[in-house]
């Protein structure tokens, strides 16, 4: 990057672009989700299915979540490949307790419902509360 797309990267967003853009990646982050969970079951319909698909739907959703997060919220630079390592595993235990808010909604979603849709759903409540909250911890703990 160069010019005014450093200059704008380096400018800090004011409150209500910061929801908006996290709100945006948060929304990207759960159709990533979503998608890798659908693709998942659709691929694989044996008895672990589920739980398979929710995890595959974690691990891209994390992913998607993250690289976002780290370049645009929080704008975060790495000093080396060990920094890098470090604050996504940081990343990672800080999204365990709003995983497992998450799993909790989409799988109560399953177990009251017993339909893909209704899971989905669940899922996407999940996710949204879960990003609630991960947001600030992210400030306070990952990217201070």
């Amino acid at each position: 990057m160069s010019g005014p797309a450093l200059a704008a990267a380096a400018t800090p967003l004011n409150r209500s672009r910061l929801v908006v853009w996290y709100a945006t990646f948060a929304a990207l982050s759960i159709v990533a989700n979503l998608a890798s969970q659908k693709l998942s079951f659709w691929l694989y319909s044996g008895w672990l299915a589920v739980p398979l698909s929710v995890c595959v739907g974690t691990g891209v959703g994390l992913v998607v979540k993250y690289m976002l997060d780290k370049a645009w919220i929080f704008r975060y630079p790495h000093r080396s490949v060990a920094h890098g390592l470090q604050t996504f595993t940081l990343y990672v235990v800080m999204g365990l307790g709003t995983t497992a808010l998450f799993w909790a909604v989409e799988f109560s979603a399953q177990a009251i419902f017993h339909t893909e849709p209704a899971r989905l759903a669940g899922g996407a409540l999940g996710l949204t509360l879960g990003y609630l909250a991960k947001y600030h911890l992210d400030k306070r703990f990952v990217f201070a």
